[in-house]
């Protein structure tokens, strides 16, 4: 089949928002060599066949937003049941960890349940502290905030401001994408809440398995620094494994390869 003019410079604007999703009109235009009436009309179109979501100034790619807590659940299970298990090896002797929301976090709070040591679990998501408390060894404080009964965690400015008195050595959290650029989050409030997490850790733990990998979500977290860790089920592209080297950040696979 013969592709057309069009439909290559609209395969490509998706490309673009996936790899940016906050690229506006004149950015796409630019990068594209055509006018910016041009692309309007491109964004139209996509819109119309709801492969994005036009914003003032620009758009985002559908898929860039993640189906809700419940869908999630029932996807990748068996390898992100693999990366919590391995995240359970990387909780050292630490008496206090931050616990994060979202799909792979409740399977590594699952894993959790069975750790016979006495720890302390500060966490936003109510999911998770309710698999928590079956275990007694286990101290849970659930954060303040305002509710978001969809992703089942709290965020907002109490949540921040709760996480900024304490300190943990290590957190643990999920993630909406993986780049080359860093760690980002499909949603606001939780984004704040990770990054809070992060800033209050001395080391943290990104859980992602490979779905996650060369996906740019909505809002950054944090960068690949020293003191970032990926815990993941396979090995990332040469491209993004490089950037995780340059920037001193470490990567722990759940099997061995």
């Amino acid at each position: 089949m013969v592709v057309s003019k069009k439909e290559r410079r609209q395969d490509q604007i998706l490309e673009a928002l996936d790899r940016n999703p906050s690229m506006r009109v004149n950015e796409l235009a630019d990068s594209l060599n055509v006018s910016s009436e041009t692309i309007r009309r491109d964004l139209a179109r996509l819109d119309a066949a709801g492969r994005i979501s036009r914003t003032y100034g620009g758009a985002v790619r559908g898929q860039v937003s993640e189906p809700h807590l419940a869908e999630r659940l029932g996807q990748h299970i068996e390898a992100r049941q693999a990366i919590a298990r391995k995240a359970m090896e990387l909780i050292g002797d630490a008496e206090t960890i931050f616990v994060g929301g979202g799909a792979t976090t409740l399977h590594f709070a699952r894993a959790l349940r069975s750790t016979t040591r006495r720890l302390t679990v500060l966490t936003p998501a109510h999911r998770v502290a309710a698999e928590l408390s079956e275990n007694a060894n286990i101290q849970i404080m659930c954060l303040p905030g305002l509710f978001d009964g969809k992703e089942g965690l709290v965020t907002g400015p109490e949540t921040l401001a709760a996480i900024q008195r304490f300190y943990t050595p290590v957190a643990f959290m999920g993630a909406s994408g993986v780049d080359a650029g860093g760690v980002s989050e499909a949603m606001l409030g939780p984004s704040e809440v990770y990054r809070a997490m992060i800033e209050c850790s001395l080391t943290a733990y990104v859980l992602a398995d490979q779905s996650k990998f060369d996906r740019r979500a909505l809002k950054y977290i944090t960068g690949w620094t020293e003191g970032i860790h990926l815990v993941t089920d396979v090995k990332p592209s040469a491209p993004l494994l490089s950037k995780l080297e340059a920037g001193n950040a470490k990567i722990h696979l759940s099997i061995d390869v």
